[in-house]
């Protein structure tokens, strides 16, 4: 009977679940919003994919949970996000060097060593700024989606600053622009480009160098992508799957732990 092993990332908006074969090789993933209880959203996703693929519970021989709620979730060991992160880009993109991650609650660089060893990090967890908390609440003020806000974004003429980092502060001049007649997309081309900034001081804490992965929720969202590979200089790569990147790499540690 193979062998298979479960990587679980139970972040602050959504659950992510990766399934590896005794190959290391990644067969299949599902992501959710984590609603009330990321535990049970991450379970029941697990289990869908189980069903998918015809395999049975008793198979899973490792699980690996990272993210804020990995302390919920039965696993055989927990392990910090900054190093599933780099094991998950390490496994898309060998030569990355620096990976930036913006999540819902929080955002990060890591600069990594090749195989996806961790040398240093920063993070923004204290405040919404730089975060897709952030993207939400903007999006709400302007009346659009936030799968909208970076099409719209990218369409912009003239970019409308929004100099507070300050979330609640921000709004306040998001509305003050939409009272002045600006543009649904100047004004969020100005708010991808206070995500970047904020994200862009954390770069300059931990030191650039190439390659630079983009991942996370946000890594999906183009103005944001335009806005930061502008401010930081360099093209950004993005992997298909954003959102699963620390998913694979807790899933990829559990194959290696097997």
């Amino acid at each position: 009977m193979e062998d298979f092993f479960v990587g679980v990332d139970i972040g602050s908006l959504t659950a992510k679940v990766v399934l590896v074969d005794a190959q290391g090789q990644a067969l299949a993933w599902a992501v959710d919003r984590s609603g009330y209880s990321g535990r049970d959203v991450a379970q029941r996703l697990t289990q869908e994919i189980l069903e998918e693929k015809g395999i049975k519970v008793e198979q899973i021989k490792v699980t690996v949970a990272t993210g804020y709620g990995r302390v919920t979730y039965p696993a055989e060991r927990e392990v910090s996000e900054i190093t599933c992160q780099a094991k998950g880009i390490a496994h898309f993109f060998p030569g990355a060097r620096t990976v930036i991650d913006i999540g819902g609650q929080d955002s990060k660089v890591i600069k990594v060593l090749p195989g996806g060893k961790v040398i240093d990090f920063a993070m923004n967890d204290k405040c919404a700024a730089g975060t897709g908390r952030f993207l939400e609440v903007m999006a709400g003020a302007l009346e659009v989606s936030l799968e909208e806000v970076g099409a719209l974004a990218v369409k912009a003429e003239e970019h409308k600053a929004i100099s507070s980092f300050c979330t609640v502060f921000a709004e306040s001049e998001v509305i003050s622009h939409v009272s002045a007649g600006a543009l649904k997309p100047d004004i969020l081309a100005g708010v991808c480009d206070s995500v970047a900034a904020r994200v862009s001081a954390l770069v300059e804490r931990v030191g650039l160098e190439p390659d630079v992965v983009f991942t996370g929720g946000v890594a999906k969202n183009a103005g944001v992508a335009k806005a930061l590979s502008e401010q930081i200089g360099y093209p950004l790569l993005i992997p298909e799957n954003p959102q699963i990147t620390a998913a694979l790499g807790a899933a990829l540690l559990a194959w290696g732990m097997g």
